[in-house]
């Protein structure tokens, strides 16, 4: 028989992004042949094998958008060229699945040949799209631009033999507006524990209290509320260091308020990392922090790396979301009220100085991290990819 055949169509960049490395090498893992057609930066090679998967690197990227205008050239200038890509390599040797993540929702019609010659699509969305536009570019949900972006998901999840959402509140609400719930699954981005793991942790003996943000930078992730508590507790705890890793729009913004501050000596903001690199990188801090600010998009987008700092047994700090209050509770992190760098600034003391009950809340998290592990729950996405290439739903 002839090997299976699948493809990831992803704007993202391949070697930062968890949730489209572990799809691709699960599938890899299970005996299909697997690429992913994705983004690249400067510098990396255009084609390279990963971990038994082929990566296609068609476009390059900088995560510097500053107009919507910019933003819809870049990822149309992608659907093009992937759907370029994808046809060919499809009519070269026939993929039986195609699994498209999304933002953006419309790059599902980059494989309309494809599944017009028998391809299965997948649709998986990350972040929901007329509420990450919204809270991106500061657009009104009564906008015409929102309606329009609503009208753009029913089509593209009609368009898919199956759609993917990345949390339960927001399966919730995709389903009352564009998809039926037979079509529909959701899966959190669940951390790869082969990745993520407390192997990794050593203890420390320069001194200093070191703590981590890893992803991206948008006004939603909170990341300035962090710098701004970290201006409140630099004097109180002794070899306090905040490290960022990432890229994003409001990087600008930050740089200038880590100036403005006087925080240059405590406050670093870093190039992204690979993810083995950044599972490391995580590993070696005192405490993670996830501050998302709960307004509208931010307030249900579920952020992977709370999960990865759970399984890596570091302490973790976290605003109180909406959607991380449903995942979550105090005798696993830490909770601060969402908005509120004071509130923030005293959930980092204490922790700094009680020890024991942070990491009493590590272990239980660990616990936790491991049952909803990537390990655990792959087996539902290759029992749903089977269902369809065998001409299920």
């Amino acid at each position: 028989m002839a090997k299976r055949r699948a493809c990831m169509l992803a704007y993202t960049f391949y070697e930062t992004d968890g949730r489209v490395m572990r799809y691709a090498e699960a599938l890899a893992q299970s005996g299909t042949e697997v690429e992913a057609i994705v983004l690249r930066r400067a510098g990396q090679p255009r084609e390279e094998v990963v971990n038994g998967v082929r990566v296609l690197r068609i476009q390059e990227r900088k995560k510097n958008e500053k107009t919507r205008y910019t933003y819809l050239w870049r990822i149309t200038q992608f659907l093009l060229r992937s759907m370029v890509t994808v046809t060919r390599r499809h009519l070269k040797r026939r993929f039986d699945l195609i699994h498209v993540h999304s933002v953006p929702d419309f790059e599902i019609f980059a494989a309309a040949l494809p599944k017009a010659l028998g391809a299965k699509l997948i649709l998986d969305i990350h972040d929901i799209v007329p509420e990450f536009y919204a809270a991106k570019f500061k657009v009104s949900n009564r906008s015409w631009v929102f309606r329009a972006l609503l009208l753009v998901e029913r089509l593209s999840t009609a368009f898919a033999d199956h759609v993917i959402i990345s949390n339960d509140l927001w399966r919730d609400k995709i389903t009352r507006r564009s998809v039926p719930e037979n079509k529909c699954s959701a899966i959190i981005n669940y951390p790869d524990v082969t990745i993520f793991h407390p192997g990794l942790r050593a203890r420390r003996s320069d001194g200093k209290f070191v703590v981590v943000y890893p992803g991206t930078l948008n006004w939603h992730q909170g990341v300035d509320l962090a710098v701004r508590a970290i201006a409140r507790v630099a004097g109180q705890i002794p070899g306090v260091e905040f490290h960022i890793y990432g890229e994003g729009p409001a990087k600008p913004e930050l740089q200038a308020l880590v100036l403005e501050l006087n925080l240059s000596h405590v406050v670093s903001i870093r190039e992204p990392l690979p993810i083995r690199a950044i599972a490391q990188t995580m590993a070696d801090a005192d405490l993670g922090v996830v501050p998302k600010r709960d307004e509208g998009f931010g307030g249900e987008a579920f952020s992977t790396k709370i999960l990865e700092f759970m399984a890596l047994g570091v302490p973790l700090v976290v605003a109180e979301t909406r959607i991380d209050r449903y995942y979550f509770n105090e005798t696993q992190l830490k909770f601060f009220r969402a908005g509120d760098d004071a509130d923030l600034a005293r959930a980092i003391l204490e922790i700094y100085r009680d020890s024991s009950a942070s990491m009493g809340r590590a272990v239980r998290a660990l616990v936790s991290a491991n049952a909803a592990s990537w390990a655990e729950r792959k087996g539902e996405y290759l029992r749903l990819v089977n269902r369809l290439v065998a001409g299920g739903i």
